[in-house]
């Protein structure tokens, strides 16, 4: 029978003493956090029987950080996966005892998620939130950033000069892909659609002006019909949808810049071929995945969830305890794209 590994072993792995091993695993005095760190990652690879006991005794004397989050319809399945990767971020992020509190916003109502942000004063330390651009909500800003609360603009910017920062990604960028993609992917040249999920998402309007402007520069032979709005609904995009297909026959290519693409995948399934209208969406659900194994869907641009609540909860630690340096105004982050042969 293998030996159990004591605490000489771990001692050994880490390169320390038997006393600082000690001192970790009881907390008799102070050990610098990096030290306890290794402590406990060499228990980890020697599979020492405690090392649930290190880890507590790790992080009862880190500071407590609670960030808050308001987010968009919860019953949509991106935005329950960003909620769940938000938890995990702050469990997992080194230096702190993370928390969070979620709050779901039910529509795109602008006082509604000023009030949510306004619920969050004294429960968090910081907010990060997906809202549209809107003075309300800027006022909300405000009135938490008085209070001493810096607010994180998620996915989409709002409050610019307000906000502590954007995390997201480069939506002008996001929208040109998409473009490429459906000049690329179209049968023939046509008309190509567009839908927004409302006039004053400004991550919406960059994609939509990168869409425009890349087909005006590298594929005038496409005619762009006028941008539609879906309100981000399924049922408004299908009906929507419906309604443009039997208006315009030869749409060659459909693009989503926001939500309710349920509505579209499940229109094109109704009423023509796979491939025949090339469609580009956002975000890896399960929808979006089953229309791009069907050959409904040419490509999906994601947003990668587990790098976007890192480096939030990094930038809610650095902005609310001083360390790692300063927070940037806005932070790119690559997209993840998708295809049929991806999935």
């Amino acid at each position: 029978m293998a030996k159990r590994p004591t605490i000489q072993d771990i001692a050994d792995e880490a390169a320390v003493s038997v006393a600082t091993v000690d001192r970790v695993l009881n907390g008799r005095l102070r050990v610098r956090e990096e030290t306890a760190r290794k402590v406990c990652e060499a228990a980890h690879r020697i599979g020492y029987h405690a090392t649930n006991l290190i880890e507590q005794r790790l992080r009862a004397d880190l500071p407590e950080l609670r960030i808050g989050y308001v987010l968009q319809k919860e019953r949509q399945a991106f935005y329950r996966a960003l909620g769940e990767e938000a938890e995990r971020a702050a469990r997992q992020h080194p230096g702190i005892r993370g928390r969070t509190v979620i709050e779901f916003a039910s529509s795109q109502s602008p006082p509604e998620v000023a009030g949510l942000l306004r619920k969050m004063k004294g429960r968090v330390d910081a907010v990060a939130a997906t809202a549209v651009n809107h003075h309300s909500v800027t006022e909300a800003v405000l009135d938490l950033k008085d209070h001493g609360m810096p607010v994180i603009a998620l996915l989409n910017d709002f409050a610019q000069g307000e906000r502590l920062s954007y995390i997201g990604l480069n939506n002008l960028k996001v929208g040109r892909i998409a473009a490429w993609m459906l000049a690329t992917a179209a049968r023939r040249p046509g008309k190509i659609a567009i839908f927004v999920g409302g006039h004053r998402w400004h991550g919406h309007e960059l994609r939509e002006t990168g869409f425009r402007s890349f087909f005006r520069e590298a594929r005038p032979q496409f005619t762009i019909l006028d941008t539609l709005v879906n309100l981000e609904t399924r049922q408004l995009t299908y009906e929507a949808t419906l309604d443009l297909l039997a208006r315009h026959p030869d749409v060659a290519g459909l693009y989503l810049a926001g939500g309710g693409m349920e509505g579209a995948i499940q229109a094109l399934r109704e009423v023509r071929q796979p491939g025949h209208v090339a469609l580009v969406v956002n975000e890896l659900t399960p929808e979006s995945r089953g229309a791009l194994r069907d050959g409904y869907l040419t490509m999906v641009i994601a947003t990668p969830l587990h790098r976007l609540c890192s480096d939030l909860t990094g930038m809610v630690k650095t902005a609310i305890l001083g360390r790692d340096g300063n927070v940037p105004s806005q932070l790119f982050l690559e997209p993840v794209i998708h295809v049929p042969e991806s999935v």
